[in-house]
């Protein structure tokens, strides 16, 4: 029988893997995803609390591609075509601000949650993993938010020559929300990438000899995830995933190399 002295915990007075029960794994999963979900909460009242000032600043790339572009191109406001749009778009940019500031929060419980089963080695990787992929859904974002403008031209150019622009501040918040969300995702490619390799799943070796395959699935990630659609738009995210890619490829290959027994 095992005594209480048997069963290690983690940092968090967690039971190690070998001494959970299928209901406990459930019991940790949920005490992760409610401390993420507090953490969005959290982040929620902030945005909302400034909910003009973060639109203003959503707003920026539309205004600057309007001011741009002759007067009956686009108009800079955005209008609400129902009662309730205003509430809802008010709680759609909580939600979306929230879960960015609480992004830290998120990756530091997905990770506690894998943690366990890793051995000690693996396990010194939180940081790194955990810091590095915020810098690059962080790094991806801001591309999404510097390129709306491109996007948005090219969306409204196809509505013809003799028709104006006329947005529902929502659609154009879901639009950016959705962009900057699918650019910080994609961004995050290399540390799966990277995890894989550290895993010992798969060699650096097997991936670059993968890498028409590799291609060809970031292309058309590139297409599913990008909300406008617009080839201009595509490019720009998926040629900087193909670096991320190899460069994940080339840290994995340092990594494995230096310690060929710890993959």
């Amino acid at each position: 029988m095992t005594t209480d002295e048997d069963v290690s915990t983690d940092d968090d007075g967690v039971a190690a893997p070998d001494a959970m029960t299928l209901t406990e794994h459930l019991a940790e999963l949920r005490v992760r995803i409610i401390r993420s979900a507090l953490a969005v909460a959290v982040g929620m009242v902030l945005i909302i609390a400034f909910y003009d000032q973060v639109l203003d600043f959503l707003l920026q790339p539309y205004v600057d591609l309007c001011t741009r572009k002759p007067q009956d191109f686009c108009d800079p406001e955005l209008f609400v075509f129902s009662p309730t749009e205003g509430l809802s778009t008010r709680v759609r940019v909580g939600l979306y601000g929230g879960i960015v500031i609480a992004l830290p929060v998120i990756l530091w419980q997905v990770w506690r949650f894998i943690v366990p089963a890793l051995n000690k080695k693996e396990k010194k990787w939180a940081i790194p993993v955990v810091s590095i992929s915020l810098i690059l859904f962080v790094a991806g974002g801001a591309l999404a938010y510097v390129t709306i403008g491109q996007a948005l031209d090219f969306l409204i150019g196809w509505a013809g020559a003799d028709t104006g622009a006329l947005f529902s501040v929502q659609s154009y918040v879901s639009l950016i929300g959705l962009m900057i969300f699918a650019f910080g995702l994609g961004f995050m490619l290399p540390v799966f990438v990277f995890g894989l390799q550290a895993l010992g799943v798969i060699t650096p070796k097997r991936l670059l000899q993968s890498w028409r395959i590799a291609l060809v699935a970031i292309a058309v990630i590139s297409a599913v995830i990008t909300p406008s659609g617009d080839p201009v738009t595509m490019a720009m995210l998926g040629v900087p995933m193909v670096v991320l890619y190899f460069l994940a490829i080339l840290l994995g290959w340092l990594v494995v190399r230096r310690h060929p027994a710890e993959v």
